[in-house]
């Protein structure tokens, strides 16, 4: 997998359940956290592609979880992205835990960009993607 964008992050105590660690749904905060960080550096912002009619929308979310993160632990959460079919784009990402290097976990986000509610080629992303010489 190649990856094109990373962030460190940090657990919070609040973000643990009783069994002091982190509780699974917190996970997609993280990964959906990484995501808008990835899209800002880019150039894409959420807010002006919803002005324009442009929306993103997840599609489907797979999840394996490899180990828990507990409270303090720092963590590594990378991003890449790739084409599927001709209106899906998929983001590819792990989150790591940085004192180790040990995977966390591994995700495939799908999503599909629409306006007026139906799907559109995402080919905002190909000219930054071609621009920054990543492959997608």
């Amino acid at each position: 997998m190649e990856y094109v964008f990373e962030m460190e992050m940090m657990v919070r105590d609040y973000e643990c359940d009783l069994q002091g660690i982190v509780n699974n749904s917190v996970y997609q905060n993280y990964l959906e956290h990484c995501r808008h960080e990835f899209l800002h550096e880019i150039g894409l912002d959420f807010s002006e592609l919803c002005a324009e009619g442009i929306d993103a929308v997840v599609t489907r979310i797979e999840l394996d979880y490899k180990l828990s993160l507990k409270p303090r632990d720092v963590f590594v959460v990378k991003l890449g992205m790739h084409k599927e079919g001709r209106v899906r784009f998929v983001f590819d990402q792990a989150i790591t835990r940085k004192s180790d290097g040990k995977g966390v976990l591994e995700a495939q986000v799908t999503g599909v960009l629409t306006r007026n509610g139906r799907p559109i080629a995402p080919r905002l992303f190909d000219d930054v993607f071609a621009a920054k010489g990543w492959k997608f």
